[in-house]
Protein backbone atom coordinates (compact mmCIF):
# COMPACT_ATOMS: atom_id res chain seq x y z
CA UNK A 1 0.00 0.00 0.00
CA UNK A 2 2.83 2.42 0.52
CA UNK A 3 3.71 2.11 -2.66
CA UNK A 4 0.29 1.31 -5.05
CA UNK A 5 -1.92 2.56 -2.75
CA UNK A 6 -3.87 6.45 -3.27
CA UNK A 7 -4.20 9.53 -1.57
CA UNK A 8 -4.91 9.28 2.53
CA UNK A 9 -4.01 5.54 2.17
CA UNK A 10 -0.60 5.87 0.81
CA UNK A 11 0.52 8.35 3.09
CA UNK A 12 -0.43 6.29 6.06
CA UNK A 13 0.86 3.08 4.66
CA UNK A 14 4.14 4.86 4.20
CA UNK A 15 3.85 6.04 7.92
CA UNK A 16 3.20 2.62 9.09
CA UNK A 17 6.54 1.30 7.00
CA UNK A 18 8.70 4.15 8.53
CA UNK A 19 7.65 3.20 11.87
CA UNK A 20 8.57 -0.02 11.22
CA UNK A 21 11.56 0.48 10.16
CA UNK A 22 12.45 2.85 13.15
CA UNK A 23 11.44 0.51 15.59
CA UNK A 24 13.54 -2.15 13.90
CA UNK A 25 16.55 -0.01 13.78
CA UNK A 26 16.18 0.32 17.46
CA UNK A 27 16.27 -3.43 17.89
CA UNK A 28 19.36 -3.64 15.95
CA UNK A 29 21.08 -4.36 12.93
CA UNK A 30 19.97 -7.44 12.09
CA UNK A 31 16.61 -7.07 13.01
CA UNK A 32 16.14 -3.82 10.86
CA UNK A 33 17.94 -5.65 7.90
CA UNK A 34 15.04 -8.11 8.43
CA UNK A 35 12.95 -5.88 8.34
CA UNK A 36 13.76 -4.22 5.50
CA UNK A 37 14.16 -7.15 3.28
CA UNK A 38 10.66 -8.20 4.29
CA UNK A 39 9.21 -4.81 3.11
CA UNK A 40 11.12 -4.76 -0.20
CA UNK A 41 9.54 -8.42 -0.81
CA UNK A 42 5.95 -6.85 -0.49
CA UNK A 43 6.87 -3.71 -2.55
CA UNK A 44 7.98 -6.69 -5.03
CA UNK A 45 4.73 -8.38 -5.07
CA UNK A 46 2.64 -7.17 -7.94
CA UNK A 47 4.87 -4.61 -8.62
CA UNK A 48 5.16 -5.52 -12.08
CA UNK A 49 2.41 -6.32 -15.45
CA UNK A 50 2.48 -9.55 -17.31
CA UNK A 51 1.43 -7.88 -20.67
CA UNK A 52 4.26 -6.26 -22.20
CA UNK A 53 6.74 -7.97 -20.56
CA UNK A 54 10.33 -8.74 -22.76
CA UNK A 55 13.20 -10.38 -21.64
CA UNK A 56 16.22 -12.53 -23.19
CA UNK A 57 17.24 -15.54 -21.04
CA UNK A 58 19.68 -18.67 -22.14
CA UNK A 59 18.44 -22.36 -21.94
CA UNK A 60 20.54 -25.19 -22.71
CA UNK A 61 23.02 -22.95 -24.95
CA UNK A 62 20.46 -21.02 -26.58
CA UNK A 63 19.08 -17.80 -26.20
CA UNK A 64 15.11 -16.33 -26.50
CA UNK A 65 13.57 -13.56 -26.55
CA UNK A 66 10.65 -13.94 -24.23
CA UNK A 67 7.50 -11.18 -25.10
CA UNK A 68 4.87 -11.99 -22.96
CA UNK A 69 1.28 -11.49 -24.12
CA UNK A 70 -0.89 -12.15 -21.40
CA UNK A 71 -1.47 -14.34 -18.27
CA UNK A 72 -3.60 -15.34 -15.20
CA UNK A 73 -3.86 -17.33 -12.21
CA UNK A 74 -6.78 -19.32 -10.84
CA UNK A 75 -7.69 -21.55 -8.08
CA UNK A 76 -9.40 -25.14 -9.03
CA UNK A 77 -11.09 -27.07 -6.40
CA UNK A 78 -10.84 -30.41 -6.71
CA UNK A 79 -13.39 -33.49 -6.14
CA UNK A 80 -10.87 -34.61 -3.30
CA UNK A 81 -10.94 -31.10 -1.76
CA UNK A 82 -7.70 -29.75 -2.92
CA UNK A 83 -7.29 -26.51 -4.10
CA UNK A 84 -4.91 -26.28 -7.39
CA UNK A 85 -3.10 -23.31 -8.66
CA UNK A 86 -3.59 -23.18 -12.76
CA UNK A 87 -0.87 -20.40 -14.10
CA UNK A 88 -1.62 -19.39 -17.79
CA UNK A 89 1.28 -17.47 -19.85
CA UNK A 90 0.41 -16.46 -23.51
CA UNK A 91 4.04 -15.22 -24.75
CA UNK A 92 6.02 -14.94 -28.32
CA UNK A 93 9.59 -16.64 -28.58
CA UNK A 94 11.93 -15.77 -30.88
CA UNK A 95 8.88 -15.33 -33.46
CA UNK A 96 5.94 -18.40 -32.17
CA UNK A 97 3.45 -18.01 -29.98
CA UNK A 98 2.39 -20.53 -27.52
CA UNK A 99 -0.31 -20.44 -24.64
CA UNK A 100 1.36 -21.92 -21.18
CA UNK A 101 -0.37 -23.72 -18.44
CA UNK A 102 1.57 -24.68 -14.90
CA UNK A 103 -0.72 -26.57 -12.48
CA UNK A 104 1.02 -26.24 -8.59
CA UNK A 105 -0.16 -28.54 -5.95
CA UNK A 106 0.68 -29.25 -2.52
CA UNK A 107 2.72 -32.50 -2.02
CA UNK A 108 4.33 -34.59 0.49
CA UNK A 109 4.92 -34.91 3.89
CA UNK A 110 6.23 -31.60 4.01
CA UNK A 111 3.49 -29.69 2.11
CA UNK A 112 5.69 -28.51 -0.76
CA UNK A 113 4.13 -26.54 -3.56
CA UNK A 114 4.97 -28.06 -6.40
CA UNK A 115 4.51 -26.80 -10.17
CA UNK A 116 4.12 -29.44 -13.14
CA UNK A 117 4.13 -28.47 -17.08
CA UNK A 118 4.19 -31.02 -20.05
CA UNK A 119 5.54 -29.96 -23.26
CA UNK A 120 2.98 -30.67 -26.21
CA UNK A 121 3.74 -32.71 -29.08
CA UNK A 122 1.51 -30.11 -31.54
CA UNK A 123 3.56 -27.16 -30.70
CA UNK A 124 5.52 -25.50 -33.50
CA UNK A 125 9.20 -27.98 -33.92
CA UNK A 126 7.37 -30.68 -31.57
CA UNK A 127 7.77 -31.83 -27.70
CA UNK A 128 11.48 -30.63 -27.57
CA UNK A 129 11.34 -27.52 -28.70
CA UNK A 130 7.87 -26.51 -26.77
CA UNK A 131 9.86 -27.37 -23.40
CA UNK A 132 12.97 -25.41 -24.60
CA UNK A 133 10.11 -22.35 -25.00
CA UNK A 134 8.28 -22.91 -21.87
CA UNK A 135 11.84 -23.12 -19.83
CA UNK A 136 12.50 -19.69 -21.14
CA UNK A 137 8.98 -18.88 -20.21
CA UNK A 138 9.43 -19.63 -16.84
CA UNK A 139 12.87 -18.53 -16.06
CA UNK A 140 12.03 -14.74 -17.69
CA UNK A 141 8.85 -14.81 -15.60
CA UNK A 142 10.59 -15.71 -12.26
CA UNK A 143 14.67 -15.77 -13.05
CA UNK A 144 14.72 -19.56 -11.83
CA UNK A 145 15.10 -22.13 -14.23
CA UNK A 146 12.31 -25.06 -14.05
CA UNK A 147 13.50 -28.77 -13.93
CA UNK A 148 12.96 -30.41 -17.12
CA UNK A 149 12.58 -34.16 -16.96
CA UNK A 150 12.51 -36.83 -19.74
CA UNK A 151 10.06 -39.51 -19.67
CA UNK A 152 10.04 -43.21 -20.35
CA UNK A 153 7.12 -42.35 -22.12
CA UNK A 154 8.65 -39.74 -24.43
CA UNK A 155 6.81 -37.09 -22.38
CA UNK A 156 8.77 -33.54 -21.34
CA UNK A 157 7.92 -32.43 -17.46
CA UNK A 158 8.31 -29.06 -16.12
CA UNK A 159 8.62 -28.71 -12.54
CA UNK A 160 8.99 -25.78 -10.49
CA UNK A 161 8.87 -25.09 -6.56
CA UNK A 162 7.53 -22.50 -4.43
CA UNK A 163 11.07 -20.22 -5.45
CA UNK A 164 9.45 -19.64 -8.71
CA UNK A 165 5.97 -18.80 -7.10
CA UNK A 166 8.06 -15.85 -5.24
CA UNK A 167 8.70 -14.46 -8.64
CA UNK A 168 5.59 -15.18 -10.29
CA UNK A 169 3.86 -13.28 -7.59
CA UNK A 170 5.81 -10.01 -8.87
CA UNK A 171 3.20 -9.94 -11.76
CA UNK A 172 0.16 -7.88 -10.41
CA UNK A 173 -2.00 -10.61 -12.86
CA UNK A 174 -0.75 -13.59 -10.64
CA UNK A 175 -0.25 -12.19 -7.43
CA UNK A 176 -3.69 -12.42 -5.77
CA UNK A 177 -4.29 -15.52 -6.99
CA UNK A 178 -0.62 -17.10 -5.70
CA UNK A 179 -0.98 -15.48 -2.41
CA UNK A 180 -4.87 -16.60 -1.90
CA UNK A 181 -3.66 -20.56 -2.58
CA UNK A 182 -0.45 -19.91 -0.36
CA UNK A 183 -2.79 -18.85 2.45
CA UNK A 184 -5.08 -21.32 1.74
CA UNK A 185 -2.88 -24.48 1.27
CA UNK A 186 -0.47 -23.72 3.53
CA UNK A 187 1.13 -25.81 6.28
Amino acid sequence: MSVYGSGRQLELAAEFVEYILQRAKEAGEEVYEKAKEIIEEGKARGSLRLEGFEKKVEVEGRKHVVKVIDGSAELKEMQDGKTLLRIRITAEEDGVKGDYTMTFSRRGTDNAALGFAYARTDAPGGRETDAERFAAVVEALTGKRPRVYRMKNGKIMLECYEGHLDGFARFAELAEAIVRWLAETGR
